[in-house]
């Protein structure tokens, strides 16, 4: 017995002593909920490879369809288009390998790449991109932003089994860059109602990533590098978008290792400069900043002849550098940083409060006692809604209160959680882009423009921007769009205050990203080439 009790003594030291070893091998855990942690807990589990797996801070999301979005990052690495943007912006041949072009009767007609699958295994066919465009174009209850694009379009057929014949009513500057829409499957999709269906949430796409799954709770959608992929296969193989909205919260993702990449603003960028561990991309964007002003609210539908001349009374340079800390530029055209706007005879406003006591009067707007500009009994008061979360945003909306205050307007700035277009706000801080043609700017600025939520309506607009449209010599395009941008300084429906420097973060792990594109509202479309980007951890 005292020899069998031993034996178990000594054992058990062995044991003890083995675990000690063990733990003194060990590496050190990471963080509890950093992206490290939460890629380990997978790859122990036989999920994620932690080290070949990006956590990418991204805006919020409840839907990835490209019919139904126009800025979303997700839906351009799932989806795939007959044509894709290049580096430069310019539309070259994706799910297409050649195409050609009739100027007799506008036709358009794409062969289609071989052998090319769905992400569930479905072979993709020429009726994927019939059904695509025909909802776009036929489907009445889609409700799109993007229907306008499209408009132009009068028949698609699958002329083949990889051809596709894509016929238009008259020519269309724009058409290729239209065509990169992501095409969705018609397998999945035929007889459900586009705007609700499940799809939204787990979509089936042909591009770079396959979606995996949608955790809502923790707002966080994994993908995976589809190693069917007819192109470049990612060399990361999980990309993870977690979907936040508070602007300082991303900035502290990527202080704790919970976020690998982030787009920041500026104040939160500058946190991060030259310090170990980070790298800063910055990309040039076409994105701007205003006040859109709701042309269907009863203060502006009396009163729209008076928003142009609020610009004499918005120091824009202070605000680029107050709270854009100089990343960006002051604002005059809504397409001045498109290569065919950038019109300098539109910037025929300055700060200058002078000027802008003076041009109201000629607009009969007369101070009141409390220093507030009054007409026809009316005063001039109106409110601006501004989401709550987007700091920058709220701090460009508060310095133009403050300023237009001063030279005696009020401009009231609503904090909101989510825009309400119902709630009768006069506007809304609003942001929009043109980064690749300037036809983007159709949709918003026509008057039945399928993205003209604020109804801004004016007839030589229109005039200018059908004309721009449907006119094929880029120089006399050029012209046409440096007439809008004059228009449009005249009678404005958004009070334009800056461009923004697109600034993104990331860990000094990642490499690869490539500033050569312009990018859009809220500097989307950063990951153009992710299948070039590398993790060396």
């Amino acid at each position: 017995m005292k020899h069998t009790r031993s034996l178990i003594a000594l054992l058990l030291v062995l044991v003890l002593c083995f675990s000690l070893a063990a733990c003194g091998s060990k590496e050190e855990p990471a963080p509890a909920g950093s992206a490290e942690a939460e890629t380990e807990a997978a790859e122990e589990s036989g999920g994620m490879n932690a080290s070949n797996t990006l956590v990418y801070a991204g805006e919020n999301e409840d839907t990835i369809n490209p019919l139904l979005t126009n800025h979303d990052e997700i839906t351009d690495v799932i989806f795939s288009g007959l044509m894709k943007y290049d580096g430069n912006g310019k539309p070259v041949t994706d799910l297409a390998t050649e195409y050609t072009y009739d100027e007799a009767t506008f036709t358009y007609v794409f062969k289609l790449r071989d052998g090319v699958k769905w992400h569930d295994g479905e072979p993709f066919t020429a009726e994927d991109v019939v059904f695509t465009y025909e909802e776009l174009t036929q489907d009445d209850t889609l409700s799109s932003s993007l229907r306008s694009d499209y408009e132009d379009i009068v028949s698609v057929e699958a002329t083949g089994d990889n051809e596709v014949t894509i016929k238009l009513s008259q020519y269309d500057a724009n058409m290729l860059g239209y065509f990169t829409i992501g095409i969705v499957p018609k397998h999945l999709l035929e007889g459900e109602d586009i705007s609700t269906c499940s799809f939204n949430q787990a979509p089936v796409g042909t591009g770079r990533y396959k979606f995996v799954e949608w955790d809502a709770t923790g707002g966080m959608i994994t993908m995976q590098a589809n190693a069917d992929y007819y192109d470049k296969v990612p060399n990361i193989e999980y990309l993870v978008y977690k979907t936040v909205a508070v602007e300082s919260t991303k900035a502290t993702m990527l202080q704790s290792g919970e976020a690998d990449l982030a787009w920041l603003n500026a104040n939160y960028a500058a946190q991060f400069e030259g310090k170990d561990g980070y790298n800063e991309w910055i990309f040039t964007t076409a994105d701007y900043r205003g006040a859109s002003m709701a042309m269907t609210s009863d203060f502006w539908a009396e009163n729209a002849d008076s928003i142009g001349v609020l610009n004499y009374a918005i120091d824009k340079e202070t605000i680029v550098k107050n709270v854009l800390n100089s990343q960006g530029c002051t604002a005059y055209s809504p397409i001045q940083l498109n290569p065919l706007g950038s019109n300098k005879d539109a910037d025929i406003y300055t700060y200058d409060l002078d000027k802008f006591a003076e041009e109201m009067a000629k607009l009969g707007w007369v101070k009141g006692d409390d220093g507030i500009y009054e007409r026809n009994g009316t005063k001039f008061h109106f409110t601006i809604q501004t989401r709550d979360y987007e700091e920058e945003r709220v701090d460009i909306a508060n310095m133009m209160s403050t300023m237009l205050k001063e030279a005696g307007v009020d401009m009231e700035v609503v904090l909101v959680t989510k825009f309400d277009w119902q709630a009768g706000y006069d506007g809304f801080l609003a942001g929009f882009a043109t980064q690749f043609d300037p036809d983007m700017a159709f949709k918003q600025f026509t008057t039945e423009g399928s993205s003209n939520s604020m109804k801004y309506s004016n007839a030589k607009v229109d005039e200018l921007l059908t004309a721009a449209r449907h006119e094929a010599d880029e120089a006399a395009r050029k012209d046409l769009y440096g007439q809008f941008e004059v228009e449009y300084a005249q009678n404005p429906g958004v009070l334009l205050v800056a461009y923004l420097d697109g600034n993104y973060v990331g860990t000094s792990a990642l490499s690869g990203l490539d500033t050569t594109r312009v990018l859009g509202h809220h500097a989307v479309g950063v990951m153009w080439n992710i299948e070039e980007w590398t993790l060396d951890r």
